[in-house]
């Protein structure tokens, strides 16, 4: 018979519909899924057995990315002080010297670090496809591949440069015809709609100012086509608003629905800027957002109204956002930062300590149309369970898990299990991975001194 994980000896909380927390609690995994969840040691088990230690530690469920730009790796830095167009405008002519080496030299990067912060699972949205960069979108599959972590990846598109006017340098986007040939492709290389599935595509026309009415359209319907989620950059910032009323006469939610981009299949990034009636449409509709506040406060875009989300019943995830606007590029550090934002603008009880821990488990699961089988810990479900030490002088003291968690520093992750198996790198891979980004960093500077 297989053999079975047991996670044991500290606190678990389960994020599940009933709130079910143990003081110390146990975690017990077959195969790919979590067969038993309760209080204390784990009974005896008739089969083989793998223990992980978890005293002193704080089980959760893997934490889940809704967002991110993993190819950004590699330019790090660029723009600091920059608002988000300025930044495009530096980075989009950096971006468009990449390839497929490039790429996944920073994929591989992101992800590991990633891992580190306790996340098992990420959305990441390329919509960067440089004329001469290879296979850039299967660089990224292979990178999370490579580390072992569940991938939701976006095939992004962008139709309308700069002579169209769009941001974007005509060199880096594509024609619609083949931004969606480009997707279907994508689609049939990589999605795979079964049960514990490691690596699925969504549909991502970048943003309503790179894109073309007729792509945001047609990639909703080749979408639906093949049965897979939609997701795209939406109402990050006031110069994107007044851009879609002047051009659309519409703000940036009634120009998606509009073009049928409202519905529990999409979910936007960042979702900042959205007046009231905005955010009833979303939830009417169960459209998710990605809140991103790392970014969002790096850029200077706003804080997106997530308790006003939350009370109306709308999806919300986390997202770390490319980390060339959020160079930590850790999941953990914005459960911190999303219980901040959202206390700084809406008073102390805006979003309690586990309700921000929901944001990044169960809310990203939602958002990603995978909560039946990933966010909590429940038995049927994924073994996807992050094990934090507590102690030491960050945490000691802190009687509530969840409180030491989200307040206090990031606490080291000891295990990290994605399907059941372990995803944390160990040293040498990890200085493996930095040698190559550095490599790539290196590689698209010269080329800009040059």
């Amino acid at each position: 018979m297989a053999e079975r994980i047991v996670v044991e000896g500290g606190p678990v909380v389960a994020v599940d519909d009933l709130g079910t927390e143990f003081p110390e609690g146990h975690v017990v995994v077959e195969g790919d899924r979590i067969v038993a969840v309760g209080a204390g040691s784990a009974p005896p088990q008739d089969v083989p057995v793998r223990r992980i230690d978890a005293s002193g530690c704080l089980v959760t469920p893997g934490l889940v990315n809704t967002h991110h730009h993993l190819y950004q790796w590699a330019t790090r830095g660029y723009a600091a002080d920059s608002t988000l167009f300025e930044w495009l405008t530096e980075l989009y002519p950096v971006w468009a010297r990449m390839d497929a080496e490039i790429v996944h030299a920073a994929a591989s990067a992101g992800l590991v670090q990633l891992a580190r912060s306790g996340c098992t699972t990420a959305a990441d949205h390329h919509y960067v496809f440089p004329r001469e960069g290879g296979d850039v979108f299967g660089a990224v599959v292979a990178a999370a591949e490579r580390t072992g972590l569940r991938l939701h990846a976006v095939r992004g598109s962008m139709d309308r440069g700069q002579s169209e006017g769009g941001l974007p340098p005509d060199p880096v986007v594509e024609d619609r015809d083949a931004a969606l040939a480009g997707t279907q492709q994508a689609i049939d290389a990589f999605h795979d709609p079964a049960p514990g599935a490691r690596v699925r595509v969504a549909v991502g026309p970048c943003s309503p100012f790179t894109v073309s009415t007729e792509l945001m359209r047609e990639a909703a319907e080749l979408a639906r086509r093949n049965g897979v989620r939609l997701h795209t950059h939406l109402a990050e910032t006031t110069t994107e608003e007044e851009q879609c009323r002047a051009e659309h006469g519409r703000t940036p939610v009634e120009y998606a629905e509009e073009l049928g981009w409202l519905g529990p299949d999409v979910w936007f990034a960042h979702a900042v800027h959205l007046a009231p009636t905005a955010v009833r449409r979303l939830a009417e509709t169960g459209t998710g957002a990605a809140h991103c506040p790392s970014s969002n406060g790096r850029l200077g875009a706003g804080v997106a109204p997530v308790r006003g989300l939350l009370g109306a019943g709308a999806p919300v995830g986390l997202g770390v956002d490319g980390v060339a606007s959020n160079e930590s590029g850790g999941l953990g550090e914005e459960v911190r930062q999303a219980l901040l934002l959202a206390r700084a603008t809406g008073g102390p009880r805006a979003l309690s300590v586990r309700e921000a821990l929901w944001l990044a488990t169960r809310g990203g699961a939602r958002c990603l149309g995978r909560e039946d089988e990933i966010g909590s810990l429940e038995p049927g479900k994924l073994a996807d369970i992050a094990v934090w030490r507590l102690g030491g002088l960050d945490h000691t003291g802190i009687e509530d898990p969840v409180a030491a968690l989200v307040l206090g520093r990031l606490p080291q992750v000891e295990a990290l299990l994605c399907g059941g198996e372990d995803v944390l790198a160990q040293d040498d891979v990890v200085e493996e991975v930095v040698e190559e980004l550095d490599r790539a960093s290196a590689r698209l500077r010269l080329v800009e001194v040059s």
